[in-house]
């Protein structure tokens, strides 16, 4: 049984005649007896009784008649409900964002797509870098924001801009009255970095190799928020994004040190799985942080 068959079947039913069914999809007379026997011939029982004057169901044809009536008003439900899918007024976005780009690049991003499109529901899971690359290789999120380096076979990417790497230690730190540090001299110090697997501890671990040195801190923490209590107090230094510490340097409780052989930039990313076809609330989303990040 297809769709024609039962379209076919459908139409008789509901006009009570072959002509009149004919006119309704516009077909020839005959066609639409060969889809009626066609279907017959299928099922192996007879849909109507041939009438002197139209057709009428058969216990059988009734039967499947009030099966046919909900399948086609479920079509109908499921054809409107991709058009408004298509024109954002439903559908779900799933994202996925390293700790340093979702706090503090995605949410004027967020902001600004639930204003414009209301209907669509968004869910953001925040992690490190790899593990964004892990759910957006998974499917388990359309679109990833990162920092730094990702697997250019497996995504496509959309800068959004740059951010800088700064060491920074607490303002009573020994090493913040300092002029000329060198990233060697930074490195004997109590070092405390992002834990494995985080972009920003990929990019700074990648800067030391090409000055020849290791990035080994004493201390690894997976929360920019502890790190930024535990330089505060004084004691330990760290590489930390910019953008993550700028109340800290404004209330100036965090000093910025001055690295003279070492500076950090890295891009910002939005990270889609190259295979899969973005959903039209993914690409609505690319083309906000797109405007927003150029503006």
């Amino acid at each position: 049984m297809n769709f024609t068959h039962l379209a076919a079947f459908q139409a008789v039913v509901e006009t009570g005649s072959v002509t009149a069914a004919a006119l309704r999809l516009h077909v020839s007379q005959p066609a639409l007896t060969r889809e009626i026997r066609a279907l017959e011939e299928r099922l192996g029982v007879a849909l109507f009784d041939r009438l002197p004057r139209g057709m009428a169901p058969t216990e059988a044809g009734r039967l499947l008649a009030g099966y046919g009536a909900q399948i086609f008003k479920l079509a109908d439900a499921a054809e409107a409900a991709v058009e408004e899918l298509a024109g954002l007024r439903r559908g779900h976005l799933a994202l996925a964002a390293s700790r340093t780009t979702g706090a503090y690049v995605l949410p004027a991003i967020l902001d600004e797509f639930r204003q414009r499109h209301p209907d669509v529901s968004l869910a953001l899971s925040v992690s490190n870098t790899d593990q964004v690359q892990a759910e957006v290789r998974a499917m388990e999120a359309q679109l990833g924001l990162i920092e730094g380096p990702h697997d250019t076979d497996t995504f496509e990417a959309l800068p959004l801009g740059e951010d800088e790497i700064v060491a920074v230690a607490g303002a009573t730190h020994p090493l913040a009255r300092r002029r000329g540090l060198t990233a060697a001299a930074l490195g004997e110090a109590e070092l405390v970095m992002r834990e494995p697997g985080s972009g920003t501890r990929e990019v700074v671990a990648r800067a030391y190799a090409s000055l020849g040195l290791t990035l080994s801190p004493r201390l690894s923490i997976g929360s920019p928020d502890a790190i930024k209590r535990l330089l505060r107090l004084g004691n330990a230094v760290s590489w930390v994004s910019r953008r993550s510490i700028e109340e800290e340097l404004a209330a100036k409780v965090l000093v910025v040190l001055p690295v003279r052989d070492l500076r950090i930039v890295r891009e910002l990313s939005m990270i889609w799985h190259r295979d899969r076809t973005p959903s039209p609330s993914a690409l609505a989303f690319r083309a906000l942080a797109q405007a927003i990040a150029a503006a």
